[in-house]
């Protein structure tokens, strides 16, 4: 029987190994969110009052708890194979290097840009709000035209409303410019 040791012969402390074990089947975090999601469906599907709506077998639940259903049955599914040590494997032009570290200003950037336009899209209307957030999450990624950005971020988030508001039926907030689009 062989036992993991370190270049002293001592075995690792237990606090490591649970790490170590838990790095090498990230993938169950993926299982647990999933598991949240489907739970969170099927709860929301299961006490939605559908009565006024119900006019057969098929009614507004079933794709809800289909969905639901089925989050629950892969993140199973998947929580065994990572637990009999399946591992994702990386695509053949994926050009990630996994040993670099996360660009944690990059991410801050996007959520603030996200956060900042669910913010303003009530009080400014979506095509303000819009407009800032093509512009910063384009700033955010790497663009530096700051010429040419917020123009087509303007243009993006107009096309955007117009498209949504008036060819869906999907009503945007307009904020201020509603008089005017």
């Amino acid at each position: 029987m062989t036992t993991d040791t370190d270049t002293t012969g001592t075995p690792p402390p237990p606090a490591a190994e649970s790490r170590s074990w838990l790095r090498d089947r990230s993938e169950l975090g993926v299982c647990v969110l999933l598991l949240a999601l489907g739970i969170l469906v099927l709860t929301d599907a299961l006490t939605m009052d559908v009565d006024i709506a119900q006019r057969g077998p098929v009614g507004p639940r079933t794709v809800p708890v289909v969905v639901g259903a089925g989050l629950l049955l892969i993140a199973a599914l998947l929580a065994v194979d990572v637990l009999r040590g399946g591992r994702g494997q990386a695509e053949g032009g994926e050009d990630i290097d996994l040993s670099e570290p996360a660009d944690w200003r990059t991410v801050l950037l996007l959520a603030g840009v996200f956060l900042g336009a669910a913010v303003l899209i009530e009080p400014l209307g979506f095509p303000v709000a819009g407009a800032l957030l093509f512009w910063g999450a384009a700033y955010a990624l790497g663009s530096r035209h700051l010429d040419r950005d917020p123009l087509i971020a303007a243009v993006l988030s107009l096309v955007t409303y117009v498209l949504f508001d008036n060819l869906l039926g999907v009503p945007l907030p307009g904020g201020p410019l509603m008089g005017v689009l």
